[in-house]
């Protein structure tokens, strides 16, 4: 069975997870991030089979998180670095970490205790704020066409139940 895929659709997530939603693509990002460059090195970290490899690697590389240097001195030699779109993943892949050790975490291991390496202190989880910098959750956020349609359909149904 095809993969969905959302090219045309207007929902930025959806895009976006066309680009990077399978947790192969995800892993390696984040793998990337770590510093693993090369494909036996991916191959190795993962535990993930070649040909997978080289489709996540390939589709990466297509979108641009990715881009695919020849370091090769004697011959063709690759590596995989990550490009500003692929960096810019950062957050997310911290955000993602912070709520798997929440939610989903290791039974017999400690979370992943990631520092600031200028300071070395702990990093903060994640979290939205508004221009002022105060914390929101998803309840003190609105996508302001949703809350004009859902008022022009309240004021439209208290017509009809007026009339």
């Amino acid at each position: 069975m095809a993969r969905k895929r959302f090219d045309d659709s207007n929902c930025s997530v959806a895009r976006a997870l066309n680009e990077v939603g399978d947790w192969w693509s995800l892993l390696v990002v984040l793998h990337a991030m770590y510093g693993t460059r090369r494909f036996v090195d991916f191959q190795q970290e993962l535990g993930i089979a070649r040909n997978i490899l080289c489709d996540r690697l390939a589709r990466l590389v297509d979108n641009e998180v990715l881009k695919k240097v020849d370091v090769g001195e004697h011959g063709s030699r690759f590596e995989y670095r990550l490009t500003d779109k692929g960096r810019e993943l950062f957050p997310i892949v911290i955000a993602l970490r912070q709520w798997g050790d929440k939610w989903n975490p290791a039974p017999d291991q400690t979370p992943l205790d990631l520092r600031d390496r200028e300071t070395g202190r702990a990093i903060l989880p994640v979290e939205v704020h508004d221009a002022d910098g105060k914390a929101l959750s998803v309840r003190d956020v609105f996508v302001p066409e949703a809350e004009e349609t859902r008022d022009k359909r309240n004021t439209s149904d208290s017509r009809k139940k007026a009339g």
